[in-house]
């Protein structure tokens, strides 16, 4: 085996595991192919760039999100801690400066004695000991090379990604500062909407051209919680007001009225200079999007930095393939991380980036890797990705076992060990959810002091 860790891909889950083998002690090479090969949905060449949003989602441990990102603080997490340093007002959320969060990733990787950040593509899984983080945009060599590995099909879903417009640019006359229920600091912008202004931003949406991709089609899946605004609107003229333009709880206090829907928007970077349209990820033309986005009130002059756009993201069947550790089931020192494993969403790939560092290093050390606690969040999304029981169903033709294909999933509640409730208990949601955070945080915690 080698003597040091090769990484390929430097987004979330790469960074992490670099910097995780890094303090310690352990040898890495970082491969990143960008810039000089482009992904289509990344703009910059930066070291773990946020492309679709820029946020991590709930801070609070109660939801599935915050227990996630408290787990990684307990393990020692790099870039959380770093998230939490470049961090903009975002209510109960974790947002992140986008800029300011990539520099500082570029800075501890750079300043590393111990990472080589190497500018390549891999389009071949190296021999030795390797981290394959290359994410959802996986190039169609390096893609190629691990089908040939697996000897599985890929499975693939769509992405979009929201525009963002400059903040001067918003009339405010129209818009105003507020939070859902005034929870948190009042820090979206709000573009309320009486029922014929909607109606009218409705018709643009439905009637508006998409940009044409050949591998889009009526059997395209996308991606549940990063679902196109024009999707969501095509399943009926309301879905959007039950969605991200839902008005409750976003009443302007200059005038008190109760509006009939709302367009948020959320600070992008740390001069507050810009904002994205939350929930507006999209596929349309860009002078579609224009005319869209110029319909909304308070944001008919906005200026468009940059318009949304389409991607194809990539995923392996983590349940026919890795351990819950994050190792592969037939080669040992080979560990994938972050979204190409299945798993969805921001804090989800740095988290699968952590434990993916983790284990190579005891696998280098000479020590076993470590399964989580299924109390645990991070434990229980490792094993519920790794795990195919979830997917066996009886075919309705032949009464034969055979397995669904998996879904791209975030962290939630619903994959974790249950805990025993009275009755009364059993009711009281948010009861249930201190709970099982308490309990998912002193198994942590165990876990850290007696195994890590």
């Amino acid at each position: 085996m080698n003597d040091f860790v090769s990484i390929i891909g430097a987004g979330l889950a790469g960074c992490e595991a670099a910097l995780q083998l890094a303090k310690r002690g352990i040898k890495v090479k970082l491969y990143e192919m960008r810039p000089t090969k482009t992904t289509g949905a990344h703009v910059t060449g930066d070291c773990a760039e946020f492309v679709c949003s820029n946020s991590l989602g709930s801070a609070d441990i109660t939801n599935a999100s915050g227990l996630l990102k408290k787990e990684m603080e307990i393990l020692g997490g790099e870039l959380i801690r770093i998230a939490q340093e470049n961090s903009v007002p975002a209510g109960n959320a974790l947002a992140i400066a986008r800029e300011d969060f990539s520099k500082e990733v570029n800075k501890k990787i750079l300043e590393s004695q111990n990472i080589e950040l190497i500018r390549e593509e891999i389009t071949k899984i190296p021999e030795g000991n390797v981290i394959i983080a290359s994410g959802p945009l996986t190039s169609d060599n390096l893609a190629k090379s691990i089908q040939e590995f697996t000897k599985e099909d890929h499975l693939h879903f769509f992405d979009a990604i929201a525009p963002i417009v400059e903040v001067d640019s918003i009339d405010f006359n129209k818009a105003f500062w507020g939070a859902r229920y005034d929870k948190g600091e009042a820090s979206y912008i709000n573009c309320p909407m009486n029922k014929e202004e909607y109606e009218n931003f409705y018709n643009i949406l439905i009637n508006s051209p998409k940009i044409e991709q050949h591998s889009i089609d009526s059997d395209t899946k996308f991606f549940e919680s990063c679902l196109p605004v024009e999707v969501l609107a095509s399943r009926g003229i309301d879905t959007l007001r039950f969605g991200p333009m839902k008005p409750v709880g976003l009443v302007d206090k200059r005038n008190g009225i109760e509006n009939y829907a709302v367009v948020q928007l959320r600070q992008d970077n740390s001069a507050k200079t810009l904002f994205n349209l939350v929930g507006f990820q999209t596929n349309l033309k860009w002078g579609a999007q224009k005319e869209l986005v110029h319909s909304i009130p308070g944001l008919e002059n906005a200026n468009i930095v940059r318009y949304g756009v389409m991607h194809r993201n990539t995923f392996i069947n983590s349940s026919m393939i890795l351990e819950p550790t994050f190792e592969t089931k037939k080669r040992k020192g080979l560990f994938f991380a972050g979204q190409i494993t299945g798993t969805e969403g921001y804090t989800e790939s740095i988290a699968g980036g952590l434990l993916a560092g983790i284990n190579m290093a005891r696998r280098i050390l000479n020590q076993e890797p470590v399964s989580l606690p299924l109390e645990t969040m991070l434990g229980s999304l490792a094993h519920y990705i790794t795990d195919k029981a979830h997917l066996a169903h009886i075919s309705k033709r032949d009464g034969s076992l055979r397995y669904l294909p998996p879904q791209p999933i975030n962290s939630n509640w619903a994959i974790v060990a249950p805990i025993e409730l009275s009755k009364q208990e059993r009711k009281n949601k948010k009861l249930k959810t201190e709970l099982l955070s308490k309990r998912a945080i002193s198994a942590m915690n165990s876990f850290v002091s007696s195994s890590i």
